[in-house]
């Protein structure tokens, strides 16, 4: 029987080769594709995290994907002490394959502190409970898919997503740029706190690149759109407790220059804002070949 949440739980525990030095693997079923932007978040976390200590925890990440990542091979994570403050610590992640930088991830980890607080309320949104998942929605459609890629269009993930409001795939028409989808990971994961930021992270990663495509009628599936994460940053407001549903609130204020802009706001089904996140991507219309 598959576990897609055991086969993550293993790609996030990444080896440590040396001081400051880890290799992380790369899913078999993504051998043809390249690297997942999310894993590549998550794993620069993990790594940085292992060099930090437990009192301290990730409140921010900034990265930039530099080139795509092989999934054939290994990817090493080069970790720098940037600095070891009172309250506040600092590390920086190069991530290398085929002795290149393909990653780098800044990450600050802090002492937790009580002082004020507020936060922008959740927005409604339909239980989670009343959509559909994504799986089930890939189901109906699996016979327009190409059989070579079908199977790994329909398969066991290892993220559970419930999309408020889809756009079909092959159809698209254009769309408001806000929408909704809740997640979670798809079995308990444990209640570690530096591990949920990760699941988090890696999930923060989906969805959020096709909001600057919604205004246009485009999807992944457009033959004329080239499509990749260009850099990524999260905020961590509060405690994550990943195998219980979020909400992600995306919106995207602007595409321009072969670029979108696209921003997202997580809530727990409580109401509390957990993580915001940020990210640019690549929007580019592909050249003809002559």
């Amino acid at each position: 029987m598959s576990d897609p949440v055991g086969d993550l739980l293993v790609l996030l525990d990444i080896e440590q080769l040396e001081l400051d030095l880890f290799r992380g693997q790369s899913p078999d079923e993504r051998a043809n594709q390249r690297v997942f932007g999310g894993q590549v978040i998550a794993q620069a976390l993990v790594a940085a995290q292992r060099t930090v200590s437990e009192d301290r925890i990730c409140h921010s990440l900034h990265a930039y994907f530099i080139r795509p990542g092989d999934p054939k091979v290994p990817i090493i994570y080069q970790v720098d002490h940037a600095r070891d403050g009172g309250s506040f610590t600092t590390r920086r992640v190069v991530a290398i394959q085929h002795g290149k930088q393909i990653f780098n991830l800044a990450a600050s980890f802090q002492v937790p502190e009580e002082s004020w607080e507020h936060q922008h309320d959740m927005p409604e949104a339909p239980d989670p409970e009343t959509l559909k998942g994504l799986r089930e929605r890939r189901l109906e459609i699996a016979d327009q898919v190409p059989e070579s890629i079908r199977h790994e269009f329909t398969r066991e993930r290892d993220i559970e997503m419930r999309d408020v409001s889809p756009l079909d795939l092959f159809n698209p028409a254009p769309a408001s740029d806000s929408h909704q989808v809740w997640m979670r990971v798809a079995r308990d994961a444990g209640d570690n706190q530096s591990l949920n930021q990760c699941l988090l992270a890696y999930a923060s990663d989906m969805s959020l690149l096709g909001t600057g495509n919604r205004p246009h009628g485009l999807t992944w599936f457009d033959p004329k759109l080239m499509s990749a994460s260009l850099d990524h940053a999260i905020w961590f407001h509060a405690p994550v407790k990943f195998s219980d549903w979020h909400l992600y609130v995306m919106d995207s204020p602007f595409a321009g220059g072969g670029r979108s802009f696209n921003r997202g706001s997580i809530y727990n089904r409580d109401g509390k804002l957990v993580a915001s996140v940020a990210q640019e991507g690549l929007m580019r219309q592909k050249k003809r070949k002559n």
